[in-house]
């Protein structure tokens, strides 16, 4: 059996790379794939907590977890590709036009 350690420091991490890459990156792509990283790395300690636990109510959790991220990347992505058609450009830099 593998120790709660590794689940958590993995998880720890992957959301960690996900926050500095929000931060760090100007594309709009990239910040949604950043979103998605640390959306999976809650999904992999919840996992990791329901099998210690042995209980299924956290695999159900991140099973609605993943239908809203999966709705999420959908509505997002319409929005960069409507956003670059007209813009030219997905940098969010650029975008400052629609702050009103």
């Amino acid at each position: 059996m593998i120790p709660l350690e590794f689940p958590i420091v993995i998880s720890g991490l992957l959301f960690a790379l996900g926050v500095v890459g929000m931060m760090i990156r100007r594309n709009a792509i990239m910040m949604l794939m950043c979103v998605e990283l640390m959306l999976n790395a809650a999904n992999l300690l919840l996992v990791a907590f329901a099998h210690r636990m042995g209980d299924l109510d956290g695999q159900l959790v991140v099973f609605f977890v993943i239908s809203v991220a999966a709705a999420e990347v959908a509505i997002g992505l319409s929005l960069i590709v409507t956003i670059s058609r007209t813009k030219g450009s997905i940098d969010v830099d650029d975008l400052h036009e629609l702050r009103d």
